[in-house]
Formats: structure tokens, C-alpha cells, sequence
């Protein structure tokens, strides 16, 4: 915010006190502020939250241009939806900051926000200070991952049916359910491929989608898989024990930085200057070729001609390879990315067992296969629509974070509500510990935890409130692990089960779900510059600042949920 636009004063001037502001601008302070942030902050929550559990629903989400999204991934919805509101963006911020780091969770770790603030603004109400709060919520939170550490159960890498009922939990409620069990082997056989001890860089897997067939006939490639083919029919189909060049520039003639003509007299003078063309072409092979190298992998254009000499040397060649893809070969096969053909040189080079061009899925690609220096894999998803296709791969991607984490970690946790419960159940325990006001807060924090395992019982049809008596009773019998089955609303052991996540995603979602919660409530103060519009233009003069949506106490500009209302 510009110090020119916006300027706050306090001078006394008798006994009046005077604030100046630009003629525009918009300011909300003391418990006006706190009551808009806190809306904004539980409306963004209570938007993803019947997505939440394998019952949990979809959203549909247009843009400005018709595209349309069907999806529960929650962290997808807040990206999809125009949300303009700084607090409510502090929320999304959760789910963005989830799924870097894990995977999955997202939308627990967005509830949980909501429902702190939610439990927060009942406190305030009774006058207890925000800074009070915090400080609760904070203690609160670092209690819980202690606490699930503690309940933690261990895993290990060669323990396959576990890794396959994690990937199995996280695509639970999303499009690829029907053939979870498929596709959770899938994932499970990719991040084991490509790991190297306990680090997986789930970059070294490459997902493509193809609209066709079901879901379940998906399958996992080991090798990286390019959807090109080659640029001549002179070019072999497969090479084998290839030397692998990865070039980031055009195998064309360079064109020139200025404007300039050529001036041609007499057919003599036209030959001469094809020939110049050419030779620089040939020499651009001639380069390749005294590298030794055997496949050509190029970002930009190839000329003609030089498909040409590249088919005489017995080069296969592919143009116009993503910039994504370039980077994956190079990682796979160990090349170097040349920026400059003329620099190559053989170290420079990469390696693969076999390179060769296939069909796949009704359409020739380039498949690199037995690689050395590095594991690479291509998982290839299928699906009847686009729409179908598009889900399942978010599931997947959720489904490979959490995998990844576990193997790192080697920590898992049950599902279906059995974490909360039992942090509920301990943390009421622990508060009558914390001294002073902050009491209320850990136990405010501990009534929070517990919309995990209501919402998933509200989402399911059943009766939240029977639902979590039971899970409690269970808790305090010392069965630690007992969660809500969705579909029959019976409490059962989840390990026993096989439903469990790893521990990253619960203790991730405490701690950014907290840090966002104490950020918004010590804001006691707003103040929004005269050009902050709530999704109008300067234009919408009949419209006031913030939209139909306007929040609360006067905060014009920062008023509405912007597009938020249109997305859903």
C-alpha cells in the first residue's frame, strides 16, 4: 500500500482527536475488523467442507470463459474460485501451503481453520483477548503433534499393502475411487522405482492423460514417454544403447538480429548463398555426430535439410519437445541440456537402454526406456471424458505426495477421524494443565480438532452428534485408533482396517491451520487504499466497493468474497 495514497495521522487538536485518510480509502478497526476477518475466513471454510470424506461431494466451477472444473480437491476449488478478500486468501494460503507439502489434507487443514476461528469468535464474545487466544492456540498446537507423534504407527518401505491402502485413502471420495486399488498399486510401484532410500523426487514421474477407455485401465511405464514422434520417416523407429542429446535451441539456420536484404544478381549468387545455408546446417549434424550421438531430443524447430542429414547419420530425432519433458530426459537418461549445438560435447551426452517410437493410446510416441544414471517412470492415466481424466489425475498427484512422505517419514496415523478424537480427548486433559485465560483456548482448540470426524459423519448422512458420542466412548476406553467407518457408521479399528495417512499431513494441517487462525485474529485494524475493489471496476460507480457481497463494518473495498459466489 502506497505511504502517499494513504496517510494516518492522530493529533490532538483541543479534545478532538482527528485521523486523516485518503478521500477513498476504507478502514474497519477494533471488533468490526476481527468480525469481518473471522466471516471471510469460516465462509472459505464452510465452501470445501462437504467435500470432505469418501462421501464428501463435488463442486462444479466455471470461469469467465465457460472452462469447467468438477472436482472435491479442495486446494483445486480455492485456486478455481476468484476469492479476493486478504483474509479469506490467508485461508487459501492453508491449502496451497498443504499441498506443497504433502499432497493431500488440504481441505481438513482449511475446515480446521474455519472451525478455529469459529471457536475464537465465541471467546472474543466473552471478551477474552485475541493475544490470549494465540498464545492458547499456539500451546494447543504444539501439544497435538506431540501427541500424534506419540500414537504415530511405523512403516516401512517394503511394507507394500500398507503404501497401497495410504494411496488408496487419499484418492477415497475422488473420481478415481472405482479403481483406487488399481491405481494405488500403480503409484506405489512408481514412487518405489524412482526412490533412492528414503528421498523420492516425484518429479522423475510423469503423468499423461489420455480420453479413452476406463479408468482402471491406466498403466505404469517404466521410462519416460513423449508424446512426439519422430521428424523424418528416414529416422530409425529404435535405437538401442542410445547416447542422448537434450538441446535447447533450434537445429535452423540462426536468423539475424537486424533487418537486412540481400540483394541477389544472377542465379550463381542464389546457389552460393543455399549453400551457405546448408553448410551450416551439415555442420550442426557434423557436430552431433562427432559427439557420437545416437538420439536427438530438441526444444525448438528442425530445418528440413537437417532432418535430412540427421536421417543419413541414422539419428533419430524429435522437435519441439516440452520444456518440462527436456527436463525430465536430462534427469532420466543424465544428459546435460546444450543451449548451443556447437559446444557438444560427448560427456554431454546421456544414456538409455532403448529408445524407440510406439503406439500408445492410438497415437505414436516416443517411449525412453532403461535409463542409468537416474529412475524415471511414466504413469499413464485413461478415462472416459476429459472432465473424468482430469480428476483422476488430481488424485493421483495426491496419492504420490502422501506416498512419498510416508516413505520419508515412515510414520503413519489411522483415518476416519481417529487422530482428532484422540487429540480432543488428550488435549481437554492437558488444558487443565495451562494456567490463566489460555485454558480456554486449548480447550477451544481441543472442541475445534473434532469437526474432522462431524463433518465426515454429516457428509456420510448420519448423525454427527451419535456419531462422535461413540467415537469418544471408544477413545476413552483407550482404543486410540477407533474411527468412523463412512459407510456404515459403525466405529471400527482403522489400522486393522488398513485406512490410515501418513503423519506429515496431520501435523502439517495443525500447524498451518493455526498459524492462519492467530494471524487473522490478532488483525485489529484494516485499512484498504481507495482502488481496492471487491470484484467491480473503477467504472462501477452504482455498485459499492466489495460487490452484493460487502462484509461487514464498513470495509467497503475489501468487502465481498469477489467472484467467489459466481465460481460455485
Amino acid at each position: 500500500m502506497a505511504i502517499n495514497s494513504l496517510l494516518i495521522m492522530a493529533q490532538q487538536m483541543g479534545n478532538q482527536p482527528m485521523i486523516v485518510l485518503s478521500e477513498d480509502s476504507q478502514r474497519t478497526s477494533g471488533k468490526d475488523a476481527q468480525s469481518m476477518n473471522i466471516t471471510a475466513g469460516k465462509a472459505v471454510a464452510e465452501s470445501v467442507r462437504t467435500t470432505l470424506g469418501p462421501k464428501g461431494m463435488d463442486k462444479m466451477l466455471v470461469d469467465s470463459t465457460g472452462n469447467v472444473v468438477v472436482t472435491n480437491d479442495g486446494v483445486t476449488i480455492l485456486k478455481e474460485m476468484d476469492i479476493e478478500h486478504p483474509a479469506a486468501n490467508m485461508i487459501v494460503e492453508v491449502a496451497e501451503t498443504q499441498e506443497d507439502e504433502v499432497g493431500d489434507g488440504t481441505t481438513s487443514a482449511v475446515v480446521v481453520s474455519g472451525e478455529l476461528l469459529k471457536e475464537a469468535e465465541d471467546l472474543l464474545d466473552q471478551d477474552i483477548h485475541a493475544t490470549t487466544l494465540a498464545q492458547g492456540y499456539r500451546q494447543a498446537a504444539e501439544k497435538a503433534k506431540e501427541i500424534v507423534k506419540d500414537i504415530a504407527i511405523d512403516v516401512s518401505a517394503d511394507d507394500t499393502e500398507t503404501l497401497e491402502s495410504i494411496a488408496a485413502t487419499a484418492m477415497t471420495g475422488k473420481g478415481a475411487e472405482n479403481a483406487k486399488d488399481h491405481l494405488a498399486k500403480l503409484v506405489v510401484q512408481a514412487v518405489s522405482a524412482v526412490a533412492d532410500g528414503d528421498e523420492v523426487d516425484t518429479d522423475n514421474i510423469k503423468v499423461e492423460k489420455v480420453v479413452g477407455s476406463a479408468v482402471d485401465e491406466s498403466e505404469l511405464i517404466e521410462g519416460v514417454l513423449i508424446d512426439k514422434d519422430r521428424v523424418h520417416e528416414n529416422m530409425p523407429y529404435f535405437v538401442e544403447d542410445a547416447n542422448v542429446a537434450v538441446i535447447d535451441d533450434a537445429l535452423e539456420v540462426k536468423e539475424t538480429e537486424i533487418d537486412a536484404e540481400v540483394n541477389v544478381t544472377d542465379p550463381d549468387q542464389l546457389q552460393e548463398f543455399l549453400d551457405q545455408e546448408e553448410a551450416q546446417l551439415r555442420e550442426m549434424v557434423d557436430d552431433l555426430v562427432e559427439a557420437g550421438t545416437d538420439v536427438a531430443f530438441v526444444e525448438d524447430g528442425i530445418d528440413d535439410m537437417a532432418q535430412h542429414y540427421l536421417a543419413q547419420e541414422g539419428i533419430l530425432a524429435v522437435r519441439r519437445v516440452k520444456s518440462s519433458d527436456a527436463e525430465k530426459l536430462a534427469r532420466s537418461t543424465g544428459a546435460r541440456v546444450i543451449s548451443n549445438v556447437s559446444d557438444i560435447e560427448a560427456d554431454d551426452l546421456g544414456f538409455a537402454g532403448s529408445v524407440s517410437q510406439q503406439e500408445v493410446a492410438g497415437s505414436q510416441q516416443i517411449l525412453v526406456e532403461d535409463v542409468e544414471d537416474a529412475k524415471s517412470v511414466t504413469l499413464l492415466l485413461r478415462g472416459g471424458t476429459e472432465h473424468v481424466v482430469d480428476e483422476v489425475e488430481r488424485a493421483i498427484e495426491d496419492s504420490l505426495g502422501v506416498v512419498s512422505v510416508t516413505l520419508e517419514d515412515g510414520k503413519v496415523l489411522p483415518g476416519g477421524g481417529a487422530p482428532e478424537t484422540e487429540l480432543a480427548l488428550e488435549l481437554r486433559q492437558f488444558a487443565d494443565s495451562v494456567g490463566g485465560r489460555e485454558q480456554l483456548a486449548v480447550e477451544a482448540f481441543a472442541d475445534a480438532l473434532e469437526v474432522g470426524p462431524r463433518t465426515l459423519a454429516e457428509n456420510a448422512g448420519l448423525d454427527p452428534i451419535d456419531s462422535l458420542v461413540n467415537l469418544r466412548s471408544e477413545h476413552d476406553s483407550g482404543n486410540s485408533t477407533a474411527g468412523l467407518d463412512a459407510y456404515t457408521g459403525d466405529v471400527i479399528d482403522m489400522e486393522a482396517e488398513g485406512v490410515v495417512e501418513p503423519l506429515r499431513v496431520k501435523t502439517q494441517a495443525i500447524e498451518s491451520a493455526t498459524e492462519a487462525a492467530v494471524m487473522i485474529l490478532r488483525i485489529d485494524d484494516v485499512i484498504a487504499a481507495g482502488d481496492l475493489k471487491g470484484g467491480g471496476t473503477d467504472d462501477d460507480d452504482d455498485e459499492p466497493a466489495g460487490g452484493p457481497g460487502g462484509a461487514p463494518g464498513g470495509m467497503g473495498g475489501m468487502g465481498g468474497m469477489g467472484g467467489m459466489g459466481g465460481a460455485m
